[in-house]
C-alpha cells in the first residue's frame, strides 16, 4: 500500500485527568471514515509531542510553557483543586480546607506539578517526588499532603484515602491546543465539535446533502398538514352544502318528496 493509500486519521493528545470520551464519541457519529486514535501523554510533554507531529491537537493544561507562542489554545473549563488526605486525617470531618489550614503539614510537591504554585503552603518534604502518582503513594503512607486538580484526585482513587477542596489555591485550565501552522480541516471539524456546533453549522465544514434534505422536509410537510383544494372536515367550523333536491330549511330529516297537496 502506498502513502497516498493509507487512510487518514486523526490523533488526539490528552494530558492526565482529562477525559476524551465525549468528544471522541461525537467525532466517531460524525466521521466514521477517519479514525481517531488517543494519544496519551504527561502535562510536560504535550507540547513537544504535538510540535514533533506525534499528535494533531491535543487536550493540555494551560499555561502552556512561556517559550510556546507558536500554538493556538482553547480554554475549555478550570478545575477545582483538592487536597489529597489519608481518610483518618482531621481535615476529612469538614467540608472543605483553606491553604492557612496546611500551615502544619508536609505538602508534597511533586515534579510534575500542574498547579504552578508561586509559594507552597505548609511545609516542604525532604525531596520533591517524581511523579503524582509517587506523591499519592506518599499521602498513603502517612508522608504528608497533596494539593491536585480534582481530575488527578480521581484518577489516583484509593480507598484509605480522600480529599476536600482547597479554596484559596491556584486551579489547572483544560485547553484544547495545537501548533498555529498545522490547522488542518480535520483540526477545525474537532474544534466544532468541542465548541459544540452542530453538523450543518456555517463554521468548519459542513455536508450540504444533509443540509438541503432538513430544508426541504418541512415545506413537505406542511403541505400535507393542508392540502390545497379540499373541502375542510365537518370539525372545523365550515357550512355544509344542501344535498341536491332538498330543502336547506328541512328539519333534521329535511322535506319529503312529492307533490304538493291541495289546500281545501
Amino acid at each position: 500500500m502506498t502513502g497516498s493509500e493509507v487512510s487518514p486519521s486523526f490523533r488526539l493528545a490528552y494530558v492526565p485527568g482529562v477525559t476524551p470520551a465525549k468528544w471522541v464519541r461525537i467525532w466517531n457519529e460524525r466521521l466514521p471514515d477517519i479514525p481517531l486514535q488517543l494519544v496519551a501523554v504527561p502535562a510536560a510533554e504535550a507540547c513537544d509531542v504535538l510540535l514533533g507531529g506525534d499528535a494533531d491537537a491535543g487536550f493540555v493544561r494551560l499555561p502552556l510553557p512561556a517559550d510556546r507562542t507558536d500554538f493556538s489554545a482553547i480554554p475549555l473549563y478550570t478545575e477545582t483543586t483538592v487536597v489529597v488526605i489519608p481518610k483518618d486525617h482531621v481535615a476529612a470531618a469538614v467540608e472543605e480546607v483553606t491553604t492557612e489550614d496546611l500551615a502544619d503539614e508536609i505538602v508534597l510537591h511533586p515534579l510534575d506539578d500542574v498547579l504552578g504554585w508561586e509559594r507552597l503552603p505548609g511545609r516542604p518534604a525532604i525531596e520533591r517526588p517524581a511523579t503524582t502518582a509517587d506523591a499519592i503513594e506518599l499521602v498513603a503512607a502517612g508522608v504528608g499532603v497533596l494539593a491536585v486538580p480534582q481530575s488527578l484526585a480521581r484518577l489516583h482513587h484509593r480507598k484509605d484515602l480522600t480529599y476536600r477542596p482547597l479554596t484559596d489555591a491556584p486551579q489547572s485550565r483544560v485547553a484544547l491546543s495545537w501548533p498555529e501552522d498545522a490547522t488542518t480541516d480535520m483540526v477545525e471539524d474537532f474544534i466544532g465539535i468541542v465548541r459544540g456546533r452542530t453538523v450543518n453549522s456555517s463554521r468548519g465544514r459542513t455536508q450540504p446533502e444533509a443540509k438541503t434534505r432538513s430544508a426541504k422536509a418541512p415545506a413537505k410537510g406542511r403541505a400535507k398538514a393542508q392540502p390545497t383544494g379540499k373541502r375542510p372536515g365537518a370539525g372545523a367550523g365550515a357550512p355544509r352544502k344542501a344535498a341536491a333536491g332538498k330543502s336547506p330549511r328541512g328539519g333534521s330529516g329535511g322535506a319529503k318528496r312529492g307533490k304538493p297537496r291541495r289546500r281545501s
